[in-house]
């Protein structure tokens, strides 16, 4: 009989945060060994709940999530997101502007879908979260990386930017804050940006899903506050924020220059109508989410558990001999480098994998995340301190004595 193939849109489509080293931790996990997941940014695993009022709310009204609502989403949660953005500083944003999604992954894929025929360019950060990369190359378009600058604390070179600028490029891509490196961008660096869009034409889509999850006195500005007359998409959701990334619940907003997008929104508006409406019982956490206690302010605020985490973990791994880490201002992960002098490594994937075979410590390596080197790893700080001290010595053990 004949063998089935993948379709060739998938041949240069990759997601390695769950590639081929999870499933070697799947397997591990089945013969009875325990693995620690420094992967994937899962709050939940590591005890960090949905706040229990949201919980209750959804409860509550689990009774009005029996049948499909308006394919952008619940009238209520859209109003609390415009409400948001006025907060924010995005104006002129109407309930219409505002999609609700599946997490914000299926909204990223929806607009790639919706915006990009075959050869168009999208600029993507290296580092970037590689989901951009895989929804552009599924939608026939084409990622073009720019670099973001480890000695500038990971923020985007715009010269390197301006320089792949082409005639085919539709879009650029900030993930602010950051995933992996943890970089907040200033006010100063979004208006470059924002002015390359403008003589370009271009689109500037913002996933800001950690917009609160900031350290230092850090402040997040979103990016479609500083400007009108560009064609902004800003990406957010419960995942992060509210430690509810199983709810898959996010929203898309479209504003700036909507009127240069009419066409555009339609085709938006027919991918929307075709999956009929996301998940309705995550929508009903929305209102209660934006509208509630931010009990994330006193888990990022000195002495609360994510930034004290992050402080061990930042500490431990800059204590390592070869390694050195920028300090994250946001997010959940840390993205160290390794001295190539001390680790010539050749094949990241390999360090990984011989570290969760040696240690039971899941990383991702750092070429997952689109950089051309192989000397950096994405490690996620959400485990308790002691989980974490105990991780970063053995990590630091493991590199003592690796030789590839």
């Amino acid at each position: 009989m004949q063998n089935y193939y993948k379709s060739a849109k998938l041949d240069n489509v990759c997601y390695e945060i769950r590639g081929e080293v999870m499933r070697e931790a799947r397997r591990l996990e089945e013969e009875g060994n325990r693995v620690l997941k420094l992967n994937i940014g899962n709050p939940a695993t590591f005890e960090l709940n949905v706040p229990e009022e949201i919980q209750q709310d959804v409860i509550y009204n689990m009774q009005q999530a029996q049948g499909y609502v308006e394919s952008k989403g619940l009238f209520s949660a859209r109003k609390a997101v415009m409400h948001y953005c006025q907060q924010s500083g995005i104006d002129k944003v109407d309930i219409d502007d505002i999609y609700l999604g599946n997490g914000v992954s299926e909204l990223i894929v929806m607009s790639m879908q919706a915006m990009l025929n075959t050869g168009d360019e999208v600029l993507i950060p290296a580092p970037d979260y590689p989901l951009w990369t895989a929804a552009v190359t599924l939608s026939s378009g084409k990622a073009v990386h720019y670099h973001c600058d480890e000695e500038q604390n990971w923020f985007p070179d715009i010269n390197d930017i301006r320089k792949k600028i082409t005639h085919r490029t539709r879009a650029i891509v900030l993930i602010n804050p950051n995933n992996p490196t943890g970089a907040v961008y200033s006010t100063e660096l979004l208006e470059q940006v924002i002015e390359l869009a403008r003589q370009h034409n271009l689109i500037v889509l913002s996933d800001e899903i950690y917009d609160k999850i900031l350290y230092d006195g850090t402040r997040h500005v979103p990016t479609a506050s500083l400007a009108d007359d560009v064609l902004f998409f800003t990406y957010n959701g419960l995942s992060k924020n509210y430690r509810a990334a199983g709810y898959r619940s996010g929203w898309m907003i479209i504003s700036g220059a909507k009127h240069l997008a009419r066409d555009l929104i339609v085709g938006i508006d027919m991918l929307s109508n075709m999956r009929l409406c996301s998940n309705v019982p995550a929508q009903l956490a929305i209102q209660t989410a934006l509208g509630g206690y931010q009990s994330v302010n006193d888990l990022v605020a000195p002495g609360g558990r994510l930034y004290e985490q992050r402080e061990i973990a930042w500490r431990m791994l800059n204590d390592i001999p070869g390694v050195s880490c920028v300090k994250p201002q946001g997010a959940l992960y840390l993205f160290p480098k390794l001295d190539p002098k001390k680790f010539p490594v050749v094949n990241d994937e390999k360090l990984v994998l011989d570290l969760l075979l040696q240690e039971k410590i899941l990383l991702v390596q750092g070429s997952a995340f689109n950089v051309d080197d192989k000397q950096h790893l994405r490690v996620v700080f959400l485990p308790r301190k002691d989980t974490l001290e105990d991780a970063m010595g053995r990590l630091g053990h493991f590199l003592e004595s690796y030789r590839q």
